[in-house]
C-alpha cells in the first residue's frame, strides 16, 4: 500500500471515528450540536404536613421511580431534626423519616429535579401482581347497585373486543352524565373517585389494573394533590388509561409519581397528614442537563474526558483546544493560498494573545513591540555579539518593552494594555530575530510581506477561534479534533499550485 492511500484511510478511520463519538454524544448522551440550546428541567417538591401527638413519629412516602420519558437529574430531603433513610418496601422506594418525639404541627420536604427526555416511549414495564381481588357485592341492600354495575360491565364488554377497548368503552360509560346505571353507582359510592369505580368494575370484570398517581407539569403550580390515572394488564402488558378522557397512554406532561402500591403516604404517631406538590419550570443549559445525567450513569465517554477535571484545568483546555482549529487555518492559508508568515505556526500563538488581549489591542502592542526589538537589535548587530547572547539580550529587551507598556498604560488608565503579558514573550524575541536577519538578507519587503502574511493569517486564525460554535464544538465534542485531524493529513498530499503561484504565473498563460 502507498503512502498516498495509507493516508487516505487513516484520514477516513479518523474521521468516522470523531464523527461516530460525536453522533453518539448528541444522539444518546443528549450533549446539544449548536451552542445556546437549552432544556426545560422541572423542579417538583413534595411537602409532607401532619400534627405530632407528642411521641415516636414515622413517615414514610413512596418515591417516584426511573421512568423513560422522565429522568430524575437530582434529589434533596429536608427533615430538620427527624432522622432520614430510604428504604425498599414491596418493590418501591420509601422516605422514612422517624423521631423519638415530636409534638405540634410537622413539615416534612422532598424535592426533584425531572428532564423530560424527547422521543421516549410513555409506556413503562412493570412488575405487579396481575391477580385480581372481586369485591364482594352481595349484601341485599347493594343489589340494585351490583346490578348496576354488572350492566355497564356487560354493555362495555359488547362494545369492545379487547381489554383495552373494554377499558375504554367503560371509561366512556363512567363519563356519561345521562347513564342511569352510572349515576346509581356514583351515589352510592359518593365518597369514591372515578379511578376508585373503574377499578371496581374491572375487578368485577376479572381485568387486573391498579391506581397511578403523579403530577401535571406546568409552571409555577402549587399546592397540588396527586392526579389519578388507571392501568390495566391485557395479559400481555400494562396500558395506561386518562380516566376522563377514556384515551390510551399516558399524557405528555405527567409525571408518574406512584405506580400501584396501597398508599402514598403512610404515618406513625401524627394525624391529619397530607402531601402538597408544587411544580416550577427552569430553563437550564441543555449541557449542564446531560452533564447531570451523565454523571449518574458514571458514562465512560464522560467520565474519563475533559469534563472530570478541575474547572480551572476545563478553563485552559478550552483555550488549548483551540490550537487545532488555528493550525487548520495555517496549513489552508499556507497550502491552498501560499502566504508566506515568519514562522509556520508563530501566527497560532498570537490569535491566542489576540483572544485574550482583543484583536485592536492585541496589533497594536505587537506592531509596538515588534518596531521597538527591530530597531534594538540592528544596534545589537553592530555589537558582534554570539547568536545565543543576541537572542537573549533580544529576550531581555522584549521583557523590558512588555513592562515599559504595561506601566505607561496604567498611568494612562488604559486598562486593555495589561494584557501585554498574554503574549509569548520568546516567540517574539525569536519573530524579531529572524525578521532583523529577512531584512539583512532579502530586504524590507520582505520583511513587510513576512509580517503581513503574519498578521492576515493570526487575525484570519483569531476569527475562527472565537466564533461561538467552533469554541463550542471543540470544548464539548473534542472527538472532532479526530475529523480535523484526518482533514489536515489529506491536505498534505495536496502537491497542486497555489493560488499565489497562479497569479503569479498569469502572465505566462497568456
Amino acid at each position: 500500500m502507498s503512502p498516498r492511500v495509507q493516508v487516505y484511510v487513516i484520514a477516513a478511520l479518523l474521521a468516522l471515528i470523531g464523527a461516530g463519538l460525536t453522533a453518539y454524544k448528541h444522539f444518546e448522551l443528549g450533549f446539544p450540536l449548536l451552542p445556546g440550546e437549552y432544556r426545560t428541567v422541572w423542579t417538583i417538591e413534595a411537602k409532607v404536613g401532619f400534627d405530632a401527638e407528642g411521641g415516636p413519629v414515622k413517615a414514610a412516602l413512596t418515591l417516584p421511580r426511573e421512568q423513560r420519558n422522565m429522568e430524575i437529574l437530582g434529589e434533596t430531603f429536608s427533615s430538620s431534626g427527624f432522622g432520614f433513610y430510604i428504604a425498599r418496601e414491596n418493590d418501591e422506594y420509601r422516605a422514612i423519616w422517624t423521631r423519638r418525639s415530636a409534638e405540634g404541627p410537622q413539615s416534612l420536604f422532598y424535592q426533584l429535579d425531572v428532564y423530560q427526555t424527547p422521543g421516549a416511549a410513555l409506556e413503562q414495564p412493570l412488575n405487579l401482581s396481575t391477580e385480581v381481588q372481586k369485591p364482594f357485592l352481595g349484601a341485599r341492600e347493594q343489589e340494585a347497585v351490583r346490578l348496576a354495575i354488572n350492566s355497564l360491565v356487560q354493555q362495555a364488554r359488547e362494545r369492545s373486543s379487547d381489554v383495552e377497548s373494554f377499558t375504554t368503552q367503560l371509561l366512556f360509560e363512567l363519563n356519561d352524565d345521562g347513564n342511569q346505571d352510572r349515576n346509581l353507582v356514583f351515589r352510592h359510592y359518593a365518597d369514591s373517585s372515578l379511578v376508585d369505580v373503574a377499578l371496581l368494575m374491572l375487578a368485577t370484570a376479572d381485568i387486573p389494573a391498579h391506581r397511578i398517581r403523579g403530577l401535571y407539569l406546568e409552571d409555577d403550580r402549587r399546592r397540588l394533590t396527586p392526579e389519578d390515572l388507571l392501568e390495566v394488564y391485557d395479559s400481555r402488558r400494562w396500558i395506561v388509561f386518562e380516566p376522563n378522557s377514556g384515551m390510551p397512554g399516558v399524557p405528555e406532561n405527567f409525571f408518574i409519581w406512584q405506580r400501584g402500591g396501597k398508599s402514598l403516604l403512610d404515618l406513625e404517631g401524627g394525624r391529619n397528614s397530607q402531601v402538597t406538590f408544587s411544580v416550577i419550570a427552569n430553563d437550564v443549559p441543555a449541557r449542564d442537563v446531560s452533564m447531570r445525567s451523565t454523571s449518574q450513569d458514571k458514562e465512560a465517554l464522560v467520565d474519563f474526558s475533559i469534563y472530570s477535571l478541575p474547572i480551572e484545568q476545563q478553563s485552559i483546555f478550552k483555550l488549548i483546544l483551540l490550537v487545532p482549529v488555528g493550525a487548520l487555518v495555517v496549513v489552508l492559508l499556507r497550502v491552498f493560498v501560499g502566504l508566506r508568515t515568519s514562522g509556520t505556526f508563530m501566527p497560532v500563538l498570537l490569535a491566542i494573545a489576540f483572544i485574550e488581549t482583543q484583536l485592536i489591542t492585541g496589533l497594536s502592542i505587537f506592531v509596538l513591540i515588534l518596531v521597538l526589538g527591530l530597531w534594538v537589535r540592528f544596534y545589537l548587530s553592530r555589537l558582534n555579539l554570539l547568536l545565543v547572547s543576541r537572542i537573549a539580550a533580544v529576550v531581555v529587551t522584549v521583557v523590558l518593552i512588555m513592562g515599559m507598556i504595561s506601566v505607561v498604560s496604567f498611568k494612562l488608565g488604559i486598562e486593555q494594555a495589561l494584557t501585554v503579558t498574554f503574549f509569548p514573550m520568546i516567540i517574539l524575541a525569536w519573530t524579531i530575530e529572524r525578521m532583523s536577519i529577512v531584512w539583512e538578507e532579502d530586504g524590507p519587503y520582505e520583511v513587510i510581506v513576512q509580517a503581513g502574511g503574519s498578521l492576515l493569517v493570526a487575525v484570519l486564525a483569531w476569527w475562527v477561534m472565537t466564533n461561538r460554535y467552533v469554541e463550542h464544538w471543540t470544548f464539548n465534542f473534542p472527538e472532532l479534533l479526530l475529523v480535523l485531524l484526518g482533514f489536515i493529513l489529506v491536505i498534505g498530499n495536496y502537491t497542486g499550485y497555489r493560488l499565489s503561484e497562479l497569479m503569479r504565473f498569469r502572465p505566462l498563460v497568456r
